[in-house]
């Protein structure tokens, strides 16, 4: 039976997803890709969540790709012309499961201890939110090993702290501690323990939960709009979100939730069915 890469858990709204391969440092294999599609086109279609953590487990969130992804029928070939054509879209393939962890119709929170390296960035850069331990580093490991970070790390990170800072590390290798990756802006709190960090993730993820999920799926779609367009673009596009999502019912409720003193309810978004199902 073949090892899995991760688990994905579902419980009270809030999605799981746990890198589960402590011993290989949860390293990224080809069956990882795999498995991270499975997890994300069930969240996505299905919409059972309202929320996902991403954690791992053991020492470190993870050291990046396998080494064994190196000599696999993915490896980058560049022998020939014919087979560097096709580099591209191996590439725009392994990108394609990092953009869907940033389309995700839910925020993502990611909950990291130890090394997040290579690949971690790639795809905690995709998140929407990161909390990480006092004993986290980060690593843009890619020049390291005589490459460019190619997932997305170098499109995301400068829009989420200063080029300066993404410069430095992304030609250096260094890693940058917890510490500094808190005064930069790359993770929003750092804690003590992983125990009080998933405490932490986990209880967020329960608060946006109780949200409409229309509502915080219009502010993502918004925030996410406004990062890469002018002010003016972003404000046109905010009208049509309202126009095409706006809920009175959802208002009504939240508004009588808190006037009676309890728990709003709202309905989940509806699963989704495309044509070639």
């Amino acid at each position: 039976m073949t090892e899995r890469t991760m688990e994905l858990s579902i419980e009270d709204r809030v999605a799981r997803l746990t890198l589960c391969r402590p011993e290989q440092m949860n390293t990224m294999s080809p069956a990882f890709w795999r498995e991270l599609e499975d997890a994300l086109d069930k969240l996505q279609r299905d919409a059972p969540a309202r929320a996902l953590v991403i954690d791992s487990t053991g020492k470190h969130f993870t050291a990046g790709m396998a080494l064994d992804s190196f000599d696999s029928s993915i490896a980058l070939d560049d022998s020939s012309a014919q087979s560097r054509a096709n580099i591209a879209e191996v590439l725009t393939d392994m990108q394609r499961a990092f953009d869907r962890i940033a389309g995700l119709r839910m925020p993502v929170i990611a909950a990291i201890q130890g090394g997040c390296v290579g690949g971690g960035v790639d795809m905690v850069a995709a998140c929407d939110i990161r909390y990480c331990t006092a004993d986290a580093f980060f690593c843009i490991q890619e020049i390291n090993i005589g490459m460019a970070a190619d997932l997305g790390t170098l499109q995301r990170l400068p829009k989420l702290i200063p080029e300066g800072v993404v410069r430095e590390y992304a030609y250096t290798g260094r890693r940058m501690p917890a510490y500094r990756a808190l005064a930069v802006g790359l993770v929003n709190e750092v804690f003590d323990t992983q125990e009080a960090m998933l405490e932490a993730a986990m209880q967020t993820a329960t608060e946006i939960a109780a949200r409409p999920p229309v509502a915080v799926w219009a502010t993502k779609q918004a925030i996410d709009y406004a990062r890469d367009h002018a002010v003016a673009d972003g404000l046109r596009q905010m009208g049509w979100l309202q126009a095409g999502m706006w809920d009175t019912g959802a208002v009504v409720e939240a508004i009588q939730a808190r006037g009676e003193r309890r728990a709003a309810e709202f309905p989940d978004l509806k699963p989704l069915r495309y044509f070639g199902d």
